[in-house]
């Protein structure tokens, strides 16, 4: 019997959502990055074994949204946990439940398909703070299951794998066992750029900071020429990507031409351009141009 289903993680910004995915993956498929709200779209990723398929979704981080951009993400994040067959719900140990964490609960209260209680950063905290917090989650909440996981050492993660199978339903085969991903190159490609450039830029940058792939051409030696606009909203922001003798610049595309290398396995030549947009966070045909569609 081969089964196969849908699986929305969801979660506050920065808990973990795409490291679990990547983890569970051995692909570096969601960009993962130490600032917050890192994840603007839902990527489909395919897990094929000859016994089932798996099909995650990863979302943005659900939070109160200050900009069009941030409306997009969490209307995102909201949509994804439709018409699934089961619901990650990601959290950290913490001193009390956060009003995001209960947002968050609020939306999924209702929903017929299981969720799971999934504590990331286990290995970050004591016994004490995990068991307290997996207390108080579950006087909240009646979940399926609850797992505490550590996704950077992969410590219970294929526990968690082996539950989320036994919840699958019998089913066909959605996508060839091959693909790993339905998401264009292109935006993979995009979003390794901004990964490293959200490494690399200060504080007061990151989050203002769009890629836009100009062209991406493969040359008959099998080389990929790739040029990028590299977005940000502030003339004092394109100072501070460019940096001292366009030494940040040029981190940001050694770093991204490494990835895109392994990820294209392909030589790379990458060439970056930093243009200025002022409030293209608020600007919707901008945000259209860059793929943020608007969500029904």
């Amino acid at each position: 019997m081969f089964k196969s289903g849908f699986v929305s993680i969801v979660g506050r910004p920065n808990v973990g959502k795409s490291t679990l995915l990547n983890y569970i993956m051995g692909e570096k498929l969601s960009i993962v990055s130490n600032k917050p709200q890192t994840t603007r779209n839902n990527i489909q990723t395919i897990l094929t074994t000859d016994d089932y398929q798996m099909i995650f979704v990863d979302t943005p981080g659900i939070h109160k949204p200050k900009h069009k951009l941030g409306e997009y993400m969490v209307n995102s994040a909201k949509e994804s946990t439709k018409d699934v067959d089961l619901v990650l719900f990601l959290t950290n140990p913490g001193d009390e439940i956060g009003r995001g964490d209960r947002f968050i609960l609020e939306t999924l209260k209702g929903k017929k398909c299981p969720v799971f209680l999934v504590l990331n950063k286990i290995d970050e905290f004591t016994q004490d703070a995990v068991a307290k917090t997996l207390a108080d989650f579950s006087k909240e909440f009646e979940f399926d299951e609850i797992v505490p996981i550590s996704a950077v050492k992969g410590k219970n993660v294929d526990k968690l794998l082996d539950l989320m199978v036994k919840e699958l339903p019998e089913g066909p085969k959605y996508y060839p066992e091959d693909m790993i991903t339905d998401v264009q190159e292109r935006f993979v490609v995009s979003e390794i750029v901004r990964e490293k450039a959200l490494r690399c830029l200060r504080d007061e940058v990151p989050h203002g900071i769009a890629v836009d792939v100009i062209q991406m051409k493969q040359k008959e030696n099998g080389t990929y020429h790739i040029e990028v606009d590299l977005i940000c909203e502030k003339d004092s922001h394109k100072g501070i990507i460019i940096g001292k003798n366009g030494q940040t610049l040029k981190k940001i595309g050694e770093t991204a031409r490494y990835e895109l290398e392994r990820f294209l396995r392909s030589k790379v030549n990458i060439k970056i351009w930093v243009k200025v947009r002022k409030e293209w966070r608020d600007n919707a045909l901008l945000l259209k141009e860059l793929g943020y569609k608007k969500q029904k």
